[in-house]
């Protein structure tokens, strides 16, 4: 499956579109998130067998100012950002980026989770934006069946709808895929 996909913000102006390929269980994605703040936020996704994460680069324009960050997971499990050791990462399987729907898509079609199931607590490499950081987060998607999870961390949680492609439709009160 091969897709060109936009989703817009709900809550604020926001836009983000990317080319997005899942080639049996493994996505490639290219794409660019823009903000209100303003930023530009230029991505490449690269996942492994399973949907597991291998490799992200990431490339911010704010303020006037590019910066750029390569997080990569090797296939020991052993977390990088730029080359340095990122060991609070250790377990983590996904990457998710502040705003970006996309992110949301690899531990959904890992686990499955279009039909319902067991919720799944989940450790993911996050990086916001614009600050361009990476921290670790701890997530929560339950399955509601017909496509659906309800997400949460922390205090926060909302519910997301997914395509039969495996991809973003709607995050209520957040973002809409538009194409």
């Amino acid at each position: 499956m091969e897709r060109f996909v936009i989703w817009r913000g709900l809550d604020e102006w926001r836009a983000e579109a990317a080319h997005v390929t899942v080639d049996g269980d493994r996505l490639t994605a290219q794409g660019t998130q823009l903000g209100a703040d303003p930023y530009r936020l230029d991505y490449r996704l690269v996942t492994g067998a399973g949907f597991v994460a291998e490799r992200l680069e990431l490339s911010l324009l704010h303020e006037g100012r590019l910066r750029r960050l390569l997080i990569v997971r090797d296939s020991d499990g052993r977390w990088t950002a730029d080359d340095r050791p990122v060991p609070e990462l250790a377990g983590a399987l996904d990457f998710d980026v502040l705003a970006s729907a996309l992110f949301n898509s690899t531990p959904f079609l890992r686990h499955a989770m279009g039909a319902g199931g067991e919720a799944r607590d989940l450790l993911m490499a996050y990086v916001t934006v614009p600050e361009l950081t990476l921290t670790r987060s701890e997530q929560r998607y339950t399955p509601l069946g017909g496509g659906r999870v309800n997400y949460a961390s922390g205090d926060y949680s909302a519910n997301i709808h997914f395509g039969e492609d495996g991809l973003v439709r709607l995050y209520e009160d957040y973002l809409e895929r538009v194409s």
